[in-house]
C-alpha cells in the first residue's frame, strides 16, 4: 500500500458485483488487465472477444455484434502481409489460414453472443477519442494492421459523437437485459504517439463522455477513474512499466484494490480472499511431487476448494477442483507402485 499520496475519494457505488453475477469485460488492454483479474478470482467473466479496442465506436461495434450474431464470412477479411485480418478486430485473430481465421472470430463472437443477454455487468474503457475511418467506406475500424496511413481518415470523436452513440446501444442492451449494469472507465494509459497534449485532449473527451452517460443513468450506470487514480494516486515513475506508458503490475494491483472496494460488496471480498488462499495452492509447485507430504497437501487443497464451492457454488472452481482430483489420483498411483 502507497504511504504518501493524493487520495481519491471514489463515490459509493449504486450497486455491488457479487459471485452470482457474471460480467463482460471490453476495450482497451486496462479492461484486459481488470477482467483477467476477476477471473483469477474465479468470477465468471468474459474479456475483449473482439481482441483489444481502444475507440468508442469501435467497443459499440463489437456490442451491437454480440447483439446482432451475424457470422462472419470471407467477404469481412481483407488479405495483407501473408495474413487474413478483419477491420472489426484486434490483430490477435489475425492468421494466414482464411478458415482458422473466420473460425477463430465466430466462435468467439457466438460465445460473447450468448453473454451479452445474461451478463449483470459490462466493464467497458476506453483509450482514446481518435479513430481511423477508411476511405473506402468511411467506416471507423478497430485496428488499421499495419495498411498504410493514407487509406484512412484520422479523426477526433466529440463527445457529442460518443454520447449519442453510446445513449442509444445503452437502451439497446438494456432492451436485451434490462438489468444489465454498466461500469465506464478511462484507460491510464496513454496514447503517446498523439502527442502530451493531444492525447490529454482525447482522454478528456471521454472523461466527459462517460460522465455524461453516468449523470443520465445514475442507477444503472458507474464510473471508475482508473485514469485518474492513475495520474493522481500513482504518480511516479515507479508505478509504470519500463517503457515508462503502461501501468506496472504494481500499479495494476492497485488499481485493482481500488476497484474491488468500490464494486464488491464485504461478503464478495470475504469470499475472494478465500479464492487467494486456494490460488496460492493451486501455484504451489514441490521439490517432489511422489511423496506423503505432497498428498497430504493436495487432499487439504481438494478439502479447502469443496468446502469454499460449498459455501458459495457460483464461484467458478469446477475446473480447479478437477485438476487437484486428477494430481492427487496421479500421486496416490505412484506411491501405490513405490
Amino acid at each position: 500500500m502507497i504511504s504518501y499520496c493524493t487520495c481519491i475519494k471514489i463515490p459509493e457505488s449504486p450497486f455491488k458485483i457479487t459471485y452470482k453475477d457474471s460480467a463482460l469485460f471490453i476495450g482497451s488492454c486496462f479492461a484486459g488487465n481488470m477482467g483477467n483479474k476477476m477471473s483469477e478470482y474465479r468470477f465468471d467473466v468474459g474479456v475483449n472477444p473482439f481482441g483489444v479496442l481502444y475507440n468508442p465506436l469501435s467497443v459499440s461495434s463489437a456490442c451491437r455484434h454480440m447483439l446482432n450474431p451475424k457470422p462472419f464470412t470471407e467477404d469481412d477479411l481483407f488479405f495483407h502481409n501473408g495474413m487474413y485480418h478483419s477491420f472489426a478486430h484486434h490483430g490477435r485473430f489475425s492468421d494466414a489460414s482464411v478458415y482458422k481465421c473466420l473460425s477463430e472470430l465466430n466462435e468467439s463472437l457466438n460465445r460473447a453472443a450468448a453473454q451479452i443477454r445474461n451478463i449483470s455487468c459490462l466493464v467497458v474503457t476506453f483509450g482514446t477519442a481518435y479513430v481511423y475511418r477508411h476511405k473506402s467506406d468511411g467506416v471507423a475500424v478497430a485496428n488499421c494492421h499495419k495498411l498504410p496511413e493514407s487509406d484512412f481518415i484520422r479523426e477526433r470523436l466529440s463527445t457529442d459523437d460518443i454520447t449519442n452513440e453510446w445513449f442509444a446501444l445503452l437502451n439497446e442492451l438494456w432492451h436485451e437485459n434490462p438489468s444489465l449494469k454498466v461500469i465506464f472507465t478511462v484507460s491510464p494509459v496513454r496514447h503517446w504517439k498523439d502527442g502530451a497534449h493531444l492525447n490529454q485532449i482525447s482522454k478528456s473527451t471521454l472523461l466527459l463522455a462517460e460522465q455524461a452517460l453516468a449523470d443520465r443513468y445514475p442507477e444503472q450506470v458507474l464510473y471508475f477513474p482508473a485514469y485518474e487514480l492513475m495520474m493522481d494516486e500513482l504518480r511516479d515513475y515507479r508505478f509504470y512499466a519500463e517503457d515508462m506508458i503502461h501501468p506496472s503490475s504494481q500499479a495494476i494491483h492497485y488499481i485493482w484494490e481500488r476497484f474491488c472496494d468500490t464494486c464488491m460488496n464485504r461478503e464478495t471480498l470475504s469470499f475472494m480472499k478465500e479464492v487467494e488462499e486456494i490460488n496460492k495452492r493451486l501455484n504451489h509447485r514441490p521439490l517432489t511431487n511422489d511423496n506423503e507430504s505432497y498428498k497430504q497437501f493436495l487432499t487439504q487443497t481438494l478439502l479447502r476448494i469443496r468446502q469454499l464451492r460449498n459455501k458459495n457454488p457460483y464461484i467458478c472452481i469446477s475446473k480447479e477442483e478437477i485438476e487437484v482430483e486428477d494430481r492427487l489420483r496421479e500421486v496416490e498411483e505412484r506411491l501405490r507402485k513405490d
